[in-house]
């Protein structure tokens, strides 16, 4: 047996294998990186930390997953690769000792209407495999209980070929789950069809009003010069036959233009198209449209269970599949604990372990049956926490984007508790965090800085937590920060009033929200915050709301065009020059006809990945030459779209190039603190917390008397928070009346009155536990919320 040269110099010495315990990288330039170089150690929890736009998720997810994630792709054929997201190689100079990465992040789940949070943690397919073992009557196998799996059933069609080499006829059938009336979507749905379409207009003339239905379109020509129809006709004089065809026809071939197309008519179109999709991850005009035009119910014949009858008649103890996804998980968590049947004795031990954790993490409000589109970014996060706590895979790197999002401080400790728990399965744990109790059980921690946008991308502290406090950076100063109780609150001057408020978990709730104050409304995850918020209050006459819905935007989409901002720009240099407005568009006339108006040449490499590479004929700028002549203050228009936004708030605030429209709008964005964005940055390149406060900012444009805001301190530095209060009290200060749904301590020390659900999430929440100032929440200290605060104000 041979030796490496270490372990013949002592026998102890460490094996040469075993030496690799640094993540290596060299000179990152990703985004606003500035050559950023860091010695991360493996099999150890890091935080990333830093204010806003400082560079954190340009380092852990644009660079080191990034490359991760691309050199994996690699390994597969080049066919299996056409079919994944290209990855360009990140701009950095090293990178070493990289292992498979695992993003764990908030972006939403679920875009197909059939998954639940059972389906995507496999805890629907554990329950499947025990009902079909255990379940009376015994009705089939696992994916008899699958209401993703419709019954089918064939007969004279399978040839069997016998040894004997005779051939028989056999009859085929499978069992599935599948309710046969919704097919497994729980729902049905009724169409308005005069949504669909103007029944005094033709074809021809634009009668669809279906989104994407143009009369020049492709899909309305199948319609049109399918020979079905005659496309010149008002639908209101279609006959019997072709109203039937037009609407409702099976799939048949058609040749149009040479060209073989399939025909179907209007209602299966519009149901395989938009009513299969999930409605929270679709384009805000398609999600009006299906609001607008079809209305659903539950399934009348499995009573939105997605079962057939077959698999609710099954049941263990009582209790039904369906029952069974339908109870609270930390219910559910009871009654497999209470089941002990040896012959399934490992699988009930791996069921209880992920029910657990459901718990365990917070999540255990949740039920099995709730749809994984409807969860929020913070609730998405530590369900797909959930799915590797179990895994047996070991050495890999799990990315973590603000895994506290959403949690109250109770909930916190739990997070933390499990986060060192796959760091203690020998996995190397990075975290972006801006949260003093999650970076408290680091291991090492990477602070980026000094400043944000183009005054950030540096390191400027890697060590440890004591070492981080005593160094002087931004995180360092404000680590420690303990908000102080205001000595005097507002009073209030009116309420709004909320009876017995019932959606989701809420009991019967009354409640008188007040008027004129900053109000902020706590209680741990899942106690009815939201049910009561949004449910009760968001929607009446006066109220703007800002939820944590995702900013849906593409690599063309910018601050400047989603707050409007960009038409009155637009506008001023077009007076300014006598030219068309549309001349200072990207996406229209002024674009280089280069990379229309992209800035960049996408170059497909076939199987490889795609490269991105600067456009040469406008060196980025993104319009043609010929626009860059004209001038507005002394600026083209690629100049104006690439000042940050406190520069850009100067420059339309005074002087010759004064805009008043464009320079309200930036005043708000630059209230809350994305002072350092530039107006012409992609949303694509923005973070969930910069993201968040441009739609806080565009919303606070409206005409609103009330304003609720969802956890605006999402994302926000420690430093920023103080800010960001600042904002609200002017807000008050303007005769606005403030509700936040927070669980920032800083934010509850700092209201006029604090309204605290619970006493705990689900079934065990859902009434008001407390009402009054934050002082007395504090002397009381009779809510987990009140011993929380308590601790952090040194109570």
């Amino acid at each position: 047996m041979t030796t490496t040269g270490t372990e013949r110099a002592s026998g102890t010495a460490q094996h040469v294998a075993d030496s690799h315990d640094l993540i290596r990288v060299r000179g990152a330039r990703e985004n606003n990186l500035k050559d950023v170089s860091v010695e991360i150690p493996k099999r150890r929890l890091t935080v990333f930390t830093g204010v806003s736009g400082s560079g954190k998720s340009s380092l852990v997810f644009d660079t080191i997953a990034a490359e991760s994630q691309r050199m994996i792709n690699e390994t597969y054929s080049a066919f299996v690769q056409g079919f994944m997201p290209t990855l360009a190689r990140p701009d950095v100079d090293v990178l070493e000792g990289l292992t498979t990465a695992i993003l764990v992040d908030q972006e939403r789940m679920g875009a197909n209407a059939r998954s639940t949070v059972g389906t995507v943690t496999d805890a629907n397919a554990m329950l499947r495999i025990l009902f079909s073992r255990l379940g009376r009557p015994h009705i089939g196998s696992p994916q008899a209980f699958s209401f993703n799996i419709p019954t089918v059933r064939g007969s004279g069609s399978i040839t069997v070929e016998r040894g004997d080499g005779k051939a028989v006829t056999a009859e085929f059938s499978q069992l599935g789950g599948m309710c046969p009336r919704c097919e497994g979507m729980g729902t049905v749905s009724d169409i308005d069809l005069t949504q669909l379409y103007d029944d005094r207009k033709s074809l021809a003339e634009g009668a669809l009003t279906v989104p994407g239905y143009n009369a020049e379109g492709w899909m309305v020509r199948i319609f049109s010069e399918s020979g079905f129809l005659d496309p010149d006709k008002p639908i209101r004089d279609y006959t019997e036959a072709e109203l039937h065809d037009f609407l409702y026809k099976e799939p048949t071939k058609v040749r149009l233009q040479s060209i073989n197309m399939t025909y179907e008519g209007l209602i299966p179109k519009i149901q395989k198209s938009f009513l299969s999709k999930d409605r929270e991850a679709m384009q805000p005009h398609i999600r009006a449209f299906v609001e607008r035009a079809v209305t659903f119910k539950p399934c009348p014949e499995c009573g939105g269970t997605r079962l057939s009858e077959g698999a609710r008649s099954s049941k263990i103890r009582g209790i039904s599949i369906a029952d069974a996804c339908a109870m609270q998980i930390s219910d559910l968590a009871e009654w497999v604990r209470d089941l002990d049947e040896p012959s399934v004795a490992p699988l009930l031990s791996t069921l209880r372990q992920i029910l657990d954790s459901f718990v365990e993490i917070g999540l255990g409000y949740l039920s099995l049956e709730r749809p994984s589109g409807t969860l929020s970014g913070g609730e998405a996060q530590r369900t797909k926490m959930i799915r590797h706590l179990g895994s047996s895979l070991t050495d890999v790197t799990y990315v973590f984007d603000e895994p506290t999002v959403g949690l109250h401080p109770h909930d916190i400790q739990r997070m933390n508790r499990l986060l060192l728990q796959l760091r203690d399965k020998g996995n190397t744990v990075l975290v972006v965090e801006h949260k003093p109790e999650a970076i408290a059980i680091a291991d090492h921690v990477v602070d980026l800085g000094p400043g944000a946008g183009s005054a950030g991308g540096e390191v400027v502290f890697e060590g440890t937590v004591d070492g981080l406090r005593g160094s002087g950076t931004l995180t360092g100063r404000h680590l420690d920060d303990r908000a102080t109780l205001k000595s005097s609150t507002r009073t209030p001057t009116g309420a709004l009033e909320v009876r017995g408020a019932s959606a989701n978990n809420l009991q019967g709730v009354d409640v008188d929200i007040p008027l004129g104050v900053l109000t902020v409304v706590t209680g741990v995850a899942g106690s009815g915050k939201s049910s009561l918020i949004h449910g009760s209050v968001a929607g009446r006459d006066g109220v703007v709301s800002v939820d944590q819905g995702a900013i849906r935007g593409s690599r063309r989409s910018n601050p400047a065009t989603y707050t409007g901002m960009l038409e009155p720009i637009r506008k001023a240099f077009a007076k300014a020059n006598g030219v068309k407005p549309a001349l200072f568009s990207a996406n229209s006339e002024g674009a280089c006809p280069n990379c229309n108006g992209a800035g960049v040449i996408y170059t497909d490499l076939g199987p490889m990945a795609s490269v991105a590479s600067t456009c040469e004929v406008c060196e980025g700028r993104r319009f043609d030459a010929s626009v860059l002549e004209y001038r507005f203050g002394g600026r083209d228009i690629s100049e104006v779209l690439g000042m940050p936004v406190s520069e850009a708030e100067s420059f339309f605030g005074t002087g010759e190039s004064r805009i008043p429209a464009a320079h309200a709008v930036l005043r708000r964005l630059a209230d809350v603190g994305l002072g350092y964005i530039s107006l012409g940055q992609p949303l694509t390149t923005l973070s969930g917390g910069e993201r968040q406060r441009l739609k806080l900012a565009t919303r606070m444009g409206e005409q609103g008397q009330v304003y609720v805001l969802d956890e605006p301190t999402t994302g926000l530095h420690l430093a920023d928070v103080e800010q960001l209060l600042g904002l609200l009290d002017r807000l008050v200060a303007s005769g606005r009346s403030v509700i936040v749904i927070e669980h920032h301590q800083a934010v509850m020390a700092h209201a006029d009155w604090i309204i605290d659900l619970g006493p705990g999430a689900g079934h065990d929440g859902g009434r008001i536990v407390f009402e009054g100032t934050p002082a007395d929440l504090v002397g009381g200290r009779t809510t987990l919320t009140g011993q929380h605060l308590a601790d952090y104000v040194g109570r």
